[in-house]
């Protein structure tokens, strides 16, 4: 428990006040006497030491990059139609934004001495901070101060992208004094200038007026909205306000009692995240699927559907890279997330990275013998025999991306459900014939069992989105469903007794169990093979308005060089910023890298 303010810091804010005429906010470093400024500098950092203090380091993509690789150069970025000044931050995140942010503001306001709690904010997804509203004077000077060592802007907190103002300029703190709760943002940059953050990731500043001995919110919040003035601060982590990933960290900030317990609404549990994945450019992987695939005297070539093994099936792009980056970029509540491969590993990949793990087939599959398989469905049928994964996690292709901030709660709800997202295209009717395509026999499977077991039809195939699965629902069905279950990890290749059922029975399975729900996000898919998807793809770039999106291969392309060059300008301009799972010595090269691999697992009971 700490006390409100620091005294030595706010008689230096008096004497600083006492210099410094009202409207020279702009040149206050230059105004201010030496010995005053001095200390000033040393009671809230130099322009050097607030870029270094008080910048959120974990912007860093790379895990092992030194510190000082971050370019402390500003540029002028259009955010929504305007031009604002941004600093360059190698490695910028949405999250590491918001986060920034909000250690600017506690630092301006702790070496003012200006009493301030944290609060579970108005605005769910933005970090939220409190001062007593006769302390409002000397906290607008100490951002000023801190605006002019460090370009921003400042707006009222309902304001749009076009209502921010330089936070440097006294004339804008007049002009909103008649908002009690503001928005200030430090806007950031990548190099590329691909990727800007603004006030869509700033911090609220709310200013509490006193009555009858209680500090009043301003508006409403979560969690409660009258404190009393006395009321003992708490020193907590920042990350408890602004969305951090563990593997970071920012510092402490104070608040209240009220605001240090966890919520109904918070995920509690851990999520992870689980991917399949294959690059075609292996040779011995290349050879193995072809000699399965023209028949063996151990496994007899089957006739398989047109789509159910061709090479477009199994391409790499590198997209498992650029899908990561959309993680990191977005997604810092993932705890751990495990790649799943036939004994192959990106040559790019970090595997000692914090947060990454590498598993063989043959550590999950329950039936030795059903390897090598070059089935997705027979693959995903095993996912929940990873060790150590989480109860709820999300399952993703390569191909599936996130495309904005987006938090658990699109996926899961605090109590445990999974939602699930369900595609306007339908399940055709009729039994399973020969001529289906895989999706839709593995569909109408699907629908079999739901009507075996519990009476009702099921329409609806599955967008192509990350999963929400549990692995309580996937044991089940491998019970519940045991011979489909046992004919579908034995698939090699895709069959028409295929069970989806990751993508599709774990939801519908779960939802009769009342373990899954319905959902909604904002979702495209793009067949990269049709004729508007270079069209498609600008304007997925041009906006950025999609939670998430997939770039599907299903048919071969009459011109796969050209295609490769369209994909990659796409994602490389889409996601600019690396993950911390890439090495940093990579030459670029597509190599896979083949560990010794693992012993086959014993048959699991």
């Amino acid at each position: 428990m700490v006390g409100s303010g620091n005294p030595e810091a706010g008689s230096l804010v008096s004497a600083y006040r006492s210099v410094v005429p009202a409207g020279a906010r702009k040149s206050i470093v230059r105004k201010v006497p030496a010995p005053l400024r001095s200390a000033v500098k040393s009671s809230f950092g130099s322009v050097d030491a607030i870029r270094s203090a008080t910048v959120v380091w974990a912007m860093g993509g790379r895990r092992n990059a030194p510190r000082h690789s971050v370019a402390a150069t500003r540029r002028v970025v259009r955010v929504k139609g305007r031009h604002m000044h941004a600093l360059v931050v190698d490695g910028a995140t949405a999250w590491a934004a918001r986060a920034r942010n909000l250690h600017i503001l506690v630092a301006a306001l702790e070496a003012g001495g200006v009493d301030y709690f944290c609060v579970r904010g108005a605005t769910k997804d933005l970090p939220t901070v409190a001062v007593p509203a006769d302390q409002r004077e000397a906290a607008e000077e100490m951002l000023q101060i801190a605006f002019d060592q460090t370009p921003g802007y400042v707006g009222a907190a309902t304001a749009s992208e076009s209502g921010m103002r330089p936070g440097d300029s006294a004339k804008s703190w007049r002009q909103l004094r008649k908002h009690d709760a503001l928005r200030l943002a430090w806007y950031v940059t990548d190099p590329t200038e691909e990727l800007s953050f603004g006030a869509d990731q700033g911090c609220d500043l709310e200013f509490w007026k006193e009555h009858g001995g209680l500090l009043e919110a301003p508006r409403p919040n979560r969690v409660v909205t009258e404190v009393p003035v006395d009321a003992p601060r708490y020193t907590v982590p920042q990350a408890l306000f602004a969305l951090i990933p563990g593997a970071y960290t920012t510092g402490s900030a104070r608040t209240v009692a009220e605001f240090t317990q966890p919520l109904a609404e918070d995920h509690l549990f851990p999520i992870d995240v689980v991917y399949t994945w294959v690059d075609d450019s292996d040779p011995q992987w290349s050879a193995e699927r072809d000699a399965y695939r023209s028949g063996r005297p151990d496994s007899p070539a089957r006739t398989l559907h047109a789509q159910a093994a061709n090479d477009s099936r199994f391409t790499s792009r590198d997209e498992l890279r650029y899908s990561l980056r959309s993680l990191h970029q977005y997604a810092p509540w993932v705890r751990t997330i495990y790649l799943v491969t036939a004994g192959q590993v990106p040559s790019w990949l970090d595997t000692d990275a914090p947060g990454i793990k590498v598993v063989d087939h043959r550590e999950i599959f329950s039936d030795p013998t059903a390897l090598p398989t070059f089935n997705s469905h027979a693959i995903e049928s095993q996912l929940h025999h990873i060790e150590g994964l989480s109860e709820h996690f999300l399952y993703l292709n390569d191909d599936v991306f996130l495309g904005r901030p987006v938090g658990a709660d699109r996926f899961f709800h605090t109590n445990g459900l999974t939602k699930f997202f369900q595609s306007k295209a339908l399940i055709p009717s009729g039994p399973v014939a020969t001529e289906d395509l895989p999706v839709n026999a593995a569909g109408k499977n699907s629908r079999a069992l739901i009507e075996r077991s519990f009476g009702t039809r099921i329409a609806q195939k599955m967008k192509h989105t990350p999963h929400a699965l549990r692995r309580s629902i996937l044991a089940d069905i491998e019970l519940v469903y045991s011979a489909e279950h046992h004919r579908t990890q034995h698939s090699r290749f895709r069959s028409p007794e295929d069970v989806p059922i990751a993508s599709s029975l774990h939801h519908y399975y779960g939802f009769h169990t009342g373990r899954t729900t319905t959902g909604n996000l904002r979702y495209q898919y793009i067949d990269l093979a049709a004729d508007q998807a270079r069209r498609r793809l600008d304007n997925l770039l041009a906006h950025r308005n999609f939670d998430t999106f997939c770039l599907n291969d299903t048919v071969e392309h009459p011109d796969p060089e050209a295609q490769e060059r369209m994909v990659r300008n796409f994602l490389d301009t889409y996601f600019p910023v690396p993950s911390r799972f890439e090495r940093a010595d990579w030459d670029g090269r597509r190599a896979v890298h083949r560990p010794e691999r693992p012993e086959k697992a014993e048959l699991r009971q």
